[in-house]
């Protein structure tokens, strides 16, 4: 398995970012990887950056952003006032998939939300994504939730 780092995203990170979230069906249809990058994206890192229950995570191999999730750390009531780690936006490059990375990826990712006291961890993903569903169970994951969303 490939050894790979974890740490929070730089500025300098955003177009690998960008092109990581584009570079699949569902983002090519969804994102913009021109460059410069747009400036929806710069305002949307420095707000992540900005906030201490955010992490824009990038993984690594020799210094090339290799793979990108955004954790963020979500404070609630429900659960006895249960804090939840949310993981959103998840890919890894094309050459690094079925490599063990996103193995990797999550468990670092998990380990942040056990460090942060987070008593469960959750995520949403594209019906039209069955590999990745295959892959979150294979995770542990349990499809225990119906999720709904409204595009404004």
């Amino acid at each position: 398995m490939t050894r790979i780092a974890f740490r929070q995203a730089r500025p300098a990170d955003l177009p690998a970012i960008i092109a990581l979230l584009a570079n699949d069906v569902l983002g090519q249809q969804r994102e913009d990887a021109s460059s410069p990058p747009n400036p929806r994206y710069v305002d949307a890192f420095t707000a992540i950056l900005a906030d201490p229950n955010q992490l824009q995570v990038v993984a690594t191999l020799d210094d090339e952003v290799i793979g990108v999730l955004q954790l963020t750390f979500i404070p609630g009531l429900a659960r006895l006032g249960a804090w939840r780690g949310q993981i959103e936006a998840v890919r890894i490059a094309e050459a690094h998939r079925s490599s063990g990375v996103g193995q990797q990826m999550f468990e670092w990712a998990i380990a942040q939300c056990r460090a942060k006291g987070c008593q469960l961890v959750q995520l949403t993903t594209d019906k039209a994504r069955p590999d990745a569903h295959r892959f979150y169970e294979r995770l542990g994951f349990v499809g225990s939730h119906i999720g709904y969303k409204l595009t404004l």
